[in-house]
């Protein structure tokens, strides 16, 4: 069953009001408990609070209602895959807090994320709310980008320099010093006046970073297991899309955004960027490194 553009709306609001409901809620909140999942392998995925679980349960207070009513599966951070993702047509999903490393530190860096992504693992809608600025961004599907509700186009000023928005663990990878050179000699080719790195937020943050910072990228090498998940890009791919710029994985190709062996999401690297020519000559960049 394909969603009607008035269901999509539809559908979009109600996840505005499940992310907004729940950013505010942390936006009033100090995590008191800290838990640590001893499968996931890095700092940024271990960590989970009592903060993410109750933001989880606000979204699905509005959320569930649509699950039968429009036969939508559900995939969520916090709560173990059921497959529903693989039967339904469309499947929500949802991280309740992305960037839970700046929320435990209080700086900025940390959202809500929901997308609605067609079983093929097309994202139809994608809903960002930053809890710090009390700010709301979204897409539908060849409808447009939206910020607080009005309708929102890529900035076309560039900065003086090129900036790259990254996790981390990006910082002690064995390959930064020569993704960073390899940023650097593209920034100098396009007479830029150096590279800027921030890693300082979560996944969705660095991903909405690039969308307002360009000339920007956000780069994530392949990497077999972990990395990110579908709640890490989901809604923001959707973002990307209707924003005419790129995300992919760093060879090119769209997002396995229903990956049917995992959810993880960095088999394959990830590549965010402002534009077209940014990103092919990240690809040329990452295809020397990984050489």
């Amino acid at each position: 069953m394909k969603l009607s553009p008035t269901e999509l709306t539809e559908l979009a609001q109600l996840a505005i009001e499940a992310a907004t409901a729940a950013g505010r809620m942390i936006a009033r909140s100090r995590p008191a408990h800290i838990e640590h999942k001893s499968e996931n392998s890095s700092l940024a995925s271990q960590v989970v609070t009592e903060v993410d679980r109750r933001s989880e349960a606000l979204m699905l207070q509005r959320l569930q209602p649509t699950l039968d009513k429009f036969s939508i599966g559900l995939l969520t951070e916090e709560q173990p895959d059921n497959g529903g993702r693989f039967t339904s047509d469309y499947f929500w999903c949802i991280d309740p807090i992305d960037g839970t490393l700046p929320f435990i530190e209080n700086t900025p860096g940390y959202a809500v994320s929901v997308a609605l992504v067609q079983r093929e693992g097309t994202p139809v809608i994608g809903v960002v709310y930053d809890p710090v600025e009390d700010m709301v961004r979204h897409a539908i599907a060849g409808v447009g980008g939206f910020l607080n509700g009005e309708s929102w186009q890529r900035p076309s000023s560039h900065g003086t320099k090129l900036s790259l928005f990254t996790d981390r663990s990006f910082l002690s990878c064995p390959e930064h010093s020569q993704v960073t050179a390899g940023l650097e000699e593209i920034a100098a080719a396009t007479g830029l006046t150096g590279l800027h790195v921030d890693a300082s937020a979560g996944a969705v943050m660095n991903a909405c970073r690039v969308l307002t910072n360009a000339p920007a990228c956000y780069v994530k090498l392949p990497k077999p297991n972990g990395g990110g998940s579908l709640w890490d890009y989901a809604a923001t791919a959707c973002l990307f899309a209707e924003a005419g710029a790129v995300a992919t994985d760093v060879f090119g190709r769209p997002f396995e955004l229903n990956r049917a062996n995992s959810t993880l999401m960095c088999h394959k690297g990830i590549l965010f960027a402002t534009d077209q020519s940014l990103a092919r000559q990240i690809r040329d960049l990452v295809r020397q490194v990984l050489s």
